[in-house]
């Protein structure tokens, strides 16, 4: 397993693999990130180049060298688990069981998704070609050891996931519930109409997630403040601090003990530079209380 200081918080962001798979832990390197997230293909194209067993022993080796863990995939943005359209359901699913057999064989921790757009089916029946469209990659993948992170969105459109019974519902389906987890964006649950920028709200928020959920199935938080209001149901990252949940909302999080070893990662908009990751990681780790 890949050394990593015990001492340093679980701090991050999403890395670009342009060059190849292993350039996603260099550039997490060269800005000080203890975890990562990446793609592991072309994130607008339905296939991709296929990833070499050197380009996988290159990033294992700089992973072990880095420190660099747990490390979470996103998935590519085409991918919806219950379309409409039986071409683009189809097409989901394959992209998806792709995208697992590359995390696996890059020795990946977790494949983080949103659960789906219903396209006016309606949720209940979202949520059922969800789990089915689960169940039918996990009977393909079987014995795999990275997990299926469901992430909880915030409802715009037609997307699922925007209430923690929704993710439940979809859990409560599958038929290995020990191969699911839950992500957590801070964006996308204020959103939603969880507020996490009060004390009072922050604590409300995770009791009804561990009573719904469970909180030994949150594996990651994406930490991005929201442009938009509680509620609103709109999807806008913005920079820590500069938005709806403000710094105070960040600090419950970085100081909850609950979840010091859960990896929190960055999704602000940045240049090719990453400075803006700089500066947002740098704001996270001094809201950190003083031990």
């Amino acid at each position: 397993m890949p050394r990593r200081s015990t001492d340093r918080p679980l701090l991050g962001a999403h890395m670009s693999i342009a060059g190849g798979v292993q350039t996603a832990i260099e550039r997490g390197m060269k800005i000080g990130c203890t975890t990562i997230q990446m793609f592991v293909k072309n994130n607008t194209q339905w296939r991709g180049k296929p990833i070499s067993e050197s380009e996988a022993s290159e990033f294992k080796r700089l992973r072990s060298e880095s420190g660099i863990s747990p490390i979470v995939v996103h998935d590519t943005y085409l991918i919806n688990l219950c379309a409409k359209d039986k071409s683009i359901l189809r097409k989901s699913r394959e992209a998806l069981k792709d995208e697992l057999d590359r995390c696996e064989l890059l020795g990946v921790e977790y494949l983080n998704f949103h659960p789906g757009s219903h396209m006016g089916q309606g949720e209940s029946e979202g949520i059922k070609l969800i789990a089915e469209s689960l169940n039918l990659i996990h009977a393909q993948t079987p014995g795999y050891k990275v997990k299926s992170v469901l992430e909880a969105t915030a409802g715009q459109g037609t997307a699922l996931g925007y209430r923690f019974e929704q993710l439940r519902a979809i859990i409560d389906l599958i038929e290995e519930k020990d191969r699911m987890a839950v992500c957590i964006d801070t964006c996308h649950i204020l959103a939603a109409g969880y507020d996490i920028s009060t004390e009072a709200g922050y604590q409300a928020t995770f009791e009804e997630f561990d009573a719904v959920l469970g909180l030994n199935r949150l594996v990651a938080f994406h930490m991005n403040d929201s442009k938009r209001e509680l509620g609103s149901r709109v999807d806008r990252h913005e920079h820590i601090g500069k938005g709806k949940i403000g710094k105070k909302g960040f600090g419950f999080i970085m100081n909850d003990e609950r979840f010091r070893n859960i990896p929190k990662i960055l999704e602000t908009p940045k240049g090719e530079d990453m400075k803006e990751d700089i500066v947002n990681m740098r704001v996270l780790k001094r809201l950190m209380a003083k031990q």
